[in-house]
């Protein structure tokens, strides 16, 4: 679709308040001047499918998520603070029943036909940061930050520490408080006025007028809801598409009261759902379980509908629009540079194959476009643009280099670090989104190109991070492989042996250890091993178990050994520590050991969580509390936690100095 068949499509679903066929979408659609075209229903259909942007009713009609949410109602439960305080945040309160594309300090509510004023309230970032925690924990400063310019200001200041305070824009509750005997366990019944424009009215509902059996009702519709989300969209683009799509699979009853309010729901009420790592964002998901690496790289704003060109690359795993491509010229324009060739060789790198006709199709499509544009473009003017341009451009194309190459190498993924794809995807999906701001003649202001470079330094640091994990995890799977390779025929018994390298990780965490370990290893002594690379002192019940080809468990005695396990096909096994912690052992390659070789720990990341702490999600929260929690709640978390528990600290001389001391004859 061209640009404002686009602006058209999102206009009528901004509009729609009735279910509409493609039919009807796309008459609208076309009649925004563009020439005929007969492939249109097709090409919206296939955006609607990508973007995820309207819910597909049935094969012939989709709802808007205006038309879905618009009739629904739900809950805010206020925080014990904001009743202290006589405020209501709604950061993400209104997730998913407001027009994403409106901020949360823009949206209106109305008590008794009147609308409730605003205020400000200042504090500490840390203190508001759960108020938009559903948007995702790494995405709340960004929300915090668009509230007012000032904030913009004091978070661009120093993008690596944050302001020691802001102010964002609240409701005025004090005299709703005051009049309608407000308590701490009341809510607000919220009605959608309009979608759109977020308007919401409020209603008080006690914190006895519902009845439990109607509120466990509305939990299993939301668990159901957020489970159906998660197998048919997956992760998706954002927690607010995943929120969205759960609210829609969780049907009318979900998006009725009595509820519970989301955050009620996610943060306190549900145990089939939690926060998991992904990559450097996080998502919701099946509690307990990680979400899978993919094994190229997935920008969602890739266009469905994407032109030849487009094609082109992304069968080459460069998923991107032709704005990007038009910013890679405007960067050749600033370097002076006018060699198409180096044009191609940055955005395609040279590991990645083009044939003649490719390359002929690449090199005349820029080649028309240096044509087009040299004339309007003014080096004077880029002067703001064109070195954060020049530095996006040399990040976008090292993204897409390495993935190629991890494409091509013969590492097994087992090997790389965790989430190494997801990672890649979305640092070169950022920079792709900078790329396209930067690809048009107008200058961004100073104040965006300060943004711009904040977040570059920070992409930049997250590559630097990744590409050091990559390289050793290459570096352990070329020695391994030396070692099967120049074993010899001269072993002795101990190299006559089986070796596995192994992976632990705990889920729901970003906290793993890989180690080397024999086939003769019984799960008693895996035990042991885990045992000793989390910290934790043993002393609850355990078992391993594996899961079986018709989805069931089949539990492991202690005494069995990791060669004598039949995995059917799926080289891992799970291991339940208690009842709050489950980990997983990914059983990688085989490993021919040297000389009097021993088990032990090779590489690692992450402090394990104390095992008396109440679960992953529990764990979360106190570390976050650690890092930027009030003084009290810093104070709470460190007793809860132990004095010696440092974040990030991961001992590998430690772990195994331990090891040496419990298999003290070098073997398990």
């Amino acid at each position: 679709m061209e640009l404002d068949q686009e602006e058209a499509l999102y206009e009528f679903l901004e509009n729609a308040t009735e279910p509409f066929t493609l039919e009807e979408i796309t008459i609208y659609v076309q009649a925004s001047g563009q020439k005929p075209n007969k492939k249109l229903i097709m090409e919206i259909s296939a955006y609607l499918d990508a973007r995820k942007i309207a819910f597909k009713q049935n094969n012939h009609t989709w709802v808007s998520r205006r038309a879905c949410f618009e009739s629904g109602v739900f809950a805010i439960t206020p925080s014990r603070q904001e009743l202290l305080n006589g405020i209501l945040i709604p950061g993400h309160r209104c997730v998913p029943f407001a027009n994403p594309m409106t901020l949360p300090h823009r949206y209106t509510f109305i008590w008794k036909g009147e609308a409730v004023p605003g205020t400000t309230t200042e504090a500490p970032p840390e203190d508001l940061y759960p108020y938009y925690s559903i948007y995702g924990e790494e995405f709340a400063p960004q929300y915090i930050a668009r509230d007012n310019p000032k904030n913009e200001e004091a978070f661009n200041a120093d993008p690596y520490e944050d302001p020691p305070e802001v102010s964002i824009h609240t409701l005025d509750m004090r005299a709703i408080y005051r009049e309608s005997a407000f308590v701490p366990g009341d809510r607000f019944i919220v009605r959608i006025l309009d979608w759109k424009e977020c308007k919401f009215e409020l209603e008080k509902a006690g914190n006895e007028d519902w009845s439990r059996s109607d509120l466990d009702k509305w939990l299993e519709a939301a668990e159901a809801g957020f489970e159906d989300s998660f197998a048919l969209v997956g992760p998706g683009a954002s927690t607010e598409e995943q929120v969205a799509f759960a609210f829609w699979f969780g049907g009318k009853r979900m998006r009725n009261v009595p509820a519970y309010s989301l955050e009620e729901f996610l943060f306190e009420k549900t145990n089939r759902v939690d926060t998991v790592p992904y990559g450097i964002e996080t998502r919701f998901w099946f509690a307990g379980k990680e979400i899978p690496d993919s094994k190229n790289l997935q920008n969602y704003t890739v266009p469905p509908d994407r032109t030849f060109i487009e094609d082109l690359l992304y069968s080459k795993n460069i998923p991107i629009s032709e704005f990007v491509i038009l910013s890679y010229i405007r960067d050749a324009f600033f370097r002076n540079e006018k060699d198409i060739d180096l044009v191609i060789n940055r955005l395609v790198p040279p590991v990645i194959h083009l044939d003649e006709t490719e390359w002929d199709l690449l090199a005349d499509y820029i080649s028309d476009s240096i044509d087009d544009f040299y004339k309007s473009y003014s080096l004077f003017l880029d002067q703001g643009a064109g070195p954060i341009r020049q530095r996006v451009a040399e990040l976008h194309t090292a993204v897409i280099e390495l993935s190629a190459k991890l494409q091509k190498g013969e590492i097994e993924s087992v090997w790389l670090p965790r989430h190494t794809f997801i990672v890649l995807s979305q640092i070169q999906g950022h920079a792709a989104a900078l790329l396209e701001d930067l690809a048009f003649d107008e200058s961004p202001s100073d104040s965006d190109v300060n943004a711009m470079d904040n977040s570059l330094d920070s992409m930049v640091d997250t590559y630097t991070d990744i590409k050091e994990l990559i390289n050793s995890a290459m570096d352990n799977f070329r020695r391994s492989n030396l070692t099967l390779i120049h074993g010899g025929k001269q072993v002795d018994t101990n190299r006559a042996q089986v070796w596995r390298m192994i992976q632990v990780s705990i889920s729901g965490l970003d906290v793993w250890r890989r180690a080397i370990i024999s086939h003769e290893c019984t799960m008693e002594e895996l035990h042991q091993l885990i045992r000793i690379g989390m910290n934790w002192i043993g002393d609850m019940r355990f078992r391993f178990y594996i899961e079986t080809l018709d989805g069931g468990k089949e539990y492991l005695h202690d005494k069995i050994k990791l060669g004598d396990i039949d995995f059917q096909g799926k080289k891992e096994l799970i291991y339940e520590y208690g009842s709050k912690w489950n980990v997983k052992v990914i059983i990688m390659s085989s490993y021919q050991p040297a000389k009097n070789e021993v088990t032990r720990f090779i590489a690692g990341d992450g402090a394990a969580p104390p095992e008396q702490v109440d679960g992953p999600r529990h764990f979360r929260r106190l570390v976050g509390f650690l890092e930027a929690g009030s003084i009290k709640d810093k104070q709470s978390a460190q007793r809860e936690l132990g004095q010696e528990y440092v974040p990030g600290i991961f001992d590998l001389d430690r772990m195994n100095r331990s090891l040496r001391e419990v298999f003290s004859d070098g073997e398990m």
